[in-house]
This record gives C-alpha cells, sequence and structure tokens, in this order.
C-alpha cells in the first residue's frame, strides 16, 4: 500500500485527487492507497446526492465566501477546513473480501480507524452506518462515505481533532434525515473533537493498514 501525505491549498483540488487515486487504480496505473490531507480554509461538501438548499445556509457561506463543493461519494454535507484530518483509501476488492458488502466494507474499515483512535488514547464506538462517536456521550467525530468502482472502492473519512465547531451551525442546516443515534440533537450537542493530534493518528492509522 502506497501512504500519501499530501494537501493542496485549493479545496477542489484536494477532492479532485481521491478521485484521480482511484481513477489510477481502475485503469491498473496504481493500486491499494492511504492518503492524509487537510484543508487550509473551510469549505462545504456536498455528498452526491446531497442538495445545497436542503443542507447548507446558502446566506452565511455566500457572506463568508465559502465555496461549496460536491464529491462524488456517497453521506452526507459536510464542512471541511483546519483541524478536520481526511484520509482517504483506494482497496482492491479482491484483496479485502470484506469489501463485498457495503456495510461489512464500513465495520472492516472503521473497526481499524477506531482501533488507531483508541491506541490514541479516545473510547471510541461504532455507530451504523458510518459513524464513528466517542463512548458514553455518543458524540460524532468521524464520518465516512464510499464510492465503489468494479475492482477498487474509494473511502472517504474524517477525524474531527481541533476544528472551529461553532461554524458548523453557521453554515450547515440540521439534515432532514438523520441516525436514530443522534436523537434529534443539535450540531453544537452531537459533533466534537477528539484530543489526538493529527501525527499520532495517522501514525496509528498507518500501522492498522501497512
Amino acid at each position: 500500500m502506497t501512504v500519501e501525505n499530501l494537501s493542496f491549498p485549493d479545496p477542489q483540488a484536494n477532492l479532485n485527487y481521491d478521485e484521480e487515486l482511484l481513477r489510477r487504480a481502475e485503469k491498473g496505473d496504481g493500486g491499494d492507497v492511504l492518503r492524509y490531507w487537510e484543508s487550509p480554509v473551510h469549505f462545504i461538501v456536498l455528498g452526491r446526492a446531497s442538495v445545497a438548499e436542503d443542507d447548507v445556509e446558502l446566506t452565511a457561506a455566500k457572506l463568508d465566501n465559502i465555496l461549496v463543493l460536491r464529491r462524488s461519494s456517497g453521506g452526507g454535507t459536510v464542512l471541511q477546513g483546519p483541524g478536520c484530518l481526511n484520509f482517504a483509501l483506494v482497496l482492491a476488492l479482491k484483496r479485502y473480501p470484506d469489501l463485498a458488502s457495503i456495510r461489512r466494507s464500513y465495520v472492516f474499515i472503521l473497526n481499524k480507524i477506531m482501533a488507531s483512535v483508541k491506541k490514541s488514547g479516545v473510547d471510541a464506538e461504532f455507530r451504523p452506518v458510518s459513524d464513528l462517536v466517542v463512548k458514553g456521550t455518543d458524540k460524532k467525530f468521524s464520518g465516512n462515505a464510499q464510492r465503489r468502482g468494479r475492482n477498487f472502492i474509494l473511502h472517504h473519512g474524517t477525524i474531527l481533532y481541533g476544528f472551529d465547531l461553532p461554524l458548523i451551525s453557521r453554515y450547515l442546516k440540521i439534515p432532514k434525515k438523520m441516525p436514530d443515534y443522534r436523537a434529534n440533537r443539535t450540531h453544537a450537542d452531537f459533533v466534537a473533537n477528539i484530543p489526538v493530534s493529527p501525527q499520532q493518528i495517522r501514525e496509528a492509522i498507518h500501522n492498522e493498514f501497512i
């Protein structure tokens, strides 16, 4: 597996590069990749089927010059920026049998991420379909989404470690669809940073996959 620590200053370039890694793998020009990146600026990214008008406080985003972009993977709309570590995995379906099922693939990958977080001192739990939360509070610190190709999958994940959490309420609406465990909580009551450094969590994830 190739490991890349590569962040671009432009948000769209960061999203495009994840897509490029999957494209290369599907063409036979690349293989399994673990990439880490973090945006130096805030931006909003919609899931493949998300509707901006439903999810985004568009007036605030326009006033503050916050870009609204879209990724090719599923999942919900999120705010990105400093303090949010992204990890992208391109994994071969033939090499990892658990990836054949979408639900099993989330369990397989997020068990490894959860183990990494626990080694960094944070007691985490998995919440289906694709979230990680702090045990005891059910506060979400990691959201995940996938795009599935013919031979590989692209898995996107985030880990909040030093994010400006009040900005989420400024730029994102409460989603119309939410997991049961959220229990109608506001963004402020639902999302949390975890006390890890990006270097620490990158090393722990690296050790789980390599």
